[in-house]
């Protein structure tokens, strides 16, 4: 019932249909996010006539395919009008015994008769915006009123990558070298190019000094990345671009903070008080990969 299918056998129609009309969505999983994060290196598994699909990224050492989550890509998994443990099942049991994976995350509606490692996503889900902004904690409202004088001398507004390029390369964290810093940002650039990037900044004296990277389609607002002059941190110019973000957009779509466990990063966003939704993932060690490929050689 399940079957695997490399990424020149896939019918996309049939695919994106099974997306939209799915109980999990997720902007992740969509062929555009796929082609730009993992280029083709990336298939399906199918249940019956895409009936359920789960898209399986991965890179090739030594001629051998390792699944792993690309860059920018936090959720995957199952996707189908219902989620049905026993089909989930079908699923996982396939995967695990044909795949080397180092790590892969379903999504936050995939369920399974066995426990799987969870990790922490939160979501603010359609509403007014007077509402979600009652909600934020009452240290972030203070953070979102500022002095006259920084109003007086600050701007936010949509931004072209290229036009803070210095900066955000400079304010980058979290990448391991100087490659990997790079390939991210030119992550960004494909997705702007693509039309599903925008960046918001916030200028002070005409220097920006906090701007976020954020991905858009039709259900769905995405802060895939924020940047800062650390500098400047009590002027809380983030708070402030994410909450005009949030106001534009909130209406009518999901904003997702694509979690974090780092516990400074997770308690900011906790600030605009989104809902915390757990996901399962499959994470093993290196070494762990390196001894199944042997005993299955």
């Amino acid at each position: 019932m399940i079957r695997r299918l490399k990424y020149h056998e896939i019918d996309f129609k049939k695919y994106s249909e099974c997306l939209e009309n799915s109980k999990q969505r997720k902007y992740s999983a969509s062929k555009d996010f796929l082609d730009i994060t993992a280029g083709k290196q990336w298939e399906i598994l199918m249940y019956n006539n895409y009936e359920a699909v789960m898209p399986v990224p991965f890179i090739k050492k030594g001629g051998l395919k390792i699944v792993v989550n690309p860059k920018l890509c936090q959720q995957l998994g199952i996707f189908s009008k219902t989620d049905n443990i026993q089909v989930n099942d079908l699923f996982l049991d396939f995967f695990e015994r044909k795949y080397n994976i180092w790590y892969y995350a379903f999504n936050d509606s995939n369920t399974f008769s066995t426990s799987l490692k969870q990790r922490k996503n939160f979501l603010i889900f359609p509403e007014s915006y007077e509402t979600v902004r009652q909600r934020y904690s009452p240290k972030r409202k203070r953070k979102l009123r500022l002095d006259e004088e920084v109003i007086a001398k600050s701007e936010v507004r949509e931004v072209h990558l290229e036009e803070i390029w210095d900066f955000i390369s400079e304010s980058m964290i979290g990448t391991k070298n100087q490659e990997d810093k790079k390939s991210f940002l030119q992550l960004f650039l494909d997705f702007e190019k693509a039309g599903y990037l925008k960046t918001t900044a916030f200028f002070y004296n005409n220097a920006v000094i906090n701007a976020v990277a954020v991905f858009y389609d039709e259900k769905t607002v995405v802060l895939l990345g924020t940047f800062n002059n650390k500098d400047f941190v009590k002027l809380s110019g983030s708070s402030v671009i994410i909450d005009d973000v949030i106001s534009k957009n909130i209406e009518n779509k999901v904003f997702d903070f694509e979690g974090s466990e780092v516990p400074a990063i997770e308690e900011f966003f906790r600030g605009f008080r989104p809902e915390l939704v757990m996901y399962p993932v499959i994470a093993h060690s290196k070494q762990h990969v390196i001894k199944r490929i042997l005993k299955v050689l």
